[in-house]
């Protein structure tokens, strides 16, 4: 879905970016905006970021700076001052609250100070509800242009999500209004906006929510241009479709990138060596064939997904990626056999050789074998393909898991945005 130009609209000159940029990113994640500029080989700045999720902040501060040795500016701080900076700041464990004191307490002074020099060097406000218009620091716009982003949650807005809506701020979803308490304060405000979040944004439900968003940029001097973009449009074999919108401030257009034909398969993004462990054990096999005890159908579905007829495009990546039924899995044949081995006095299967194969097809009953008839055996992606189907590059997701688990690794990949399609919305302005 897409906003209608009207006639208006194409009398306006097209937006084209001619100063230097200065990038703000709210909800910032690792950073897929600054990975797109930066992989289309455009000059510019860190602003700011906006990010409260500690593991996010370590990996945004992972993939984009080099300096791991950043002194305090009114440092070193005792332990009890930092653990309360950091709480006033408002940091978050777990993606949906801030922590508390006492949490803050139990990570330890190594592991606070790290987290407040990551802060530091990536320009971090935080916490958006924390957050002033002139914090930004929007200065110098005859010199500059800034680019704010903001791809505010959406687990009341998506179809797996609450259905809470963005009403207010009480919701995950309804941060966009702080975004407009941000923008509204603004003595200077940035040039171009860019908003990222799923389709349900304008859903019947949300429609009220989104138009009346849509007329507050406008109020403030904004032109909004929105559609929902797919993945498999702009290069990657994903089915991951966003709804995408540019606000220009002043009287300018916008139009979005054409769709380019699809080179790549799923099995381009695969690595060649898995290790065994993201290969599926007969107890999840059995819970995924299993509809258990709720409404959802989750064997129907686990079923249909692992013979779904587009074995070459990925489905949409998730947070929790390897973990439901809807999730992709990798169908491999074992070309070397089965073999086994004894460990702590039980037994272990193991196979040498794998391939993947996108044009088999699996059977599954339910009195099954973990193997399979055909040599056949079912994995999840691991972190590093998720990552190559969201756009990031080998480089960037090394410098990003060093510091992360398997599980951090999948919710950020899951919660990110692919950087071709952001790749292919910034080259319209440039």
């Amino acid at each position: 879905m897409e906003n209608q130009t009207t006639i208006f609209d194409m009398l306006y000159p097209k937006k084209k970016i001619t100063k230097p940029i200065r990038l703000i990113e709210l909800f910032s994640g690792y950073g897929s905006q600054a990975l797109a500029l930066k992989y289309l080989g455009v000059p510019f700045e860190h602003w700011k970021t906006c990010e409260w999720a500690i593991k996010s902040i370590q990996a945004y501060k992972d993939i984009h700076f080099t300096n791991n040795d950043y002194y305090f500016r009114a440092g070193p701080y005792l332990s009890e001052e930092l653990y309360r900076i950091l709480y006033n700041l408002g940091i978050s464990q777990n993606y949906n609250e801030p922590m508390t004191e006492e949490q803050i307490k139990r990570l330890g002074y190594e592991k606070a100070e790290q987290i407040y020099k990551n802060i530091l060097i990536t320009h971090n406000l935080v916490n958006i509800q924390n957050i002033k218009g002139e914090d930004l620091e929007i200065v110098d716009t005859d010199k500059y242009e800034y680019i704010m982003t903001y791809s505010f949650p959406c687990q009341d807005l998506s179809l797996a999500g609450k259905g809470k809506g963005m009403s207010d701020t009480s919701t995950r979803s309804g941060m966009l209004w702080e975004v407009e308490r941000i923008l509204s304060e603004c003595e200077n405000k940035p040039q171009i906006l860019l908003m990222e979040n799923v389709p349900q944004v304008h859903s019947e439900d949300n429609l009220q929510d989104f138009n009346k968003w849509k007329d507050r940029l406008e109020e403030l001097g904004y032109k909004n241009y929105f559609k929902d973009l797919i993945a498999t449009d702009y290069g990657i074999p994903q089915t991951r479709n966003r709804c995408f919108m540019v606000s220009l401030l002043g009287d300018y257009s916008y139009t979005f990138p054409k769709p380019i034909p699809l080179k790549l398969k799923l099995k381009d993004m695969l690595e060649n060596d898995v290790d065994e462990k993201y290969f599926l054990s007969d107890k999840l096999l059995k819970c995924f064939m299993s509809n258990g005890t709720g409404k959802y159908p989750r064997g129907e579905r686990f079923l249909q997904n692992v013979n779904r007829k587009r074995q070459d495009i990925a489905n949409s990546i998730t947070t929790l990626n390897g973990n439901r039924a809807t999730d992709t899995f990798i169908k491999t044949k074992v070309l070397g056999g089965i073999g086994e081995k004894k460990s702590n006095g039980g037994t272990q299967w193991y196979q040498q050789d794998r391939i993947y194969d996108d044009k088999c097809a699996i059977s599954i009953t339910t009195d099954f074998n973990p193997y399979y008839k055909n040599d056949l055996r079912i994995r999840k992606l691991t972190p590093r393909e998720c990552f190559r189907l969201m756009g990031v590059k080998d480089e960037d997701y090394e410098k990003c898991a060093k510091n992360q688990s398997d599980s951090s690794l999948y919710h950020l990949a899951g919660d990110s945005i692919v950087v071709n399609v952001l790749m292919a919305i910034f080259k319209e302005l440039l």
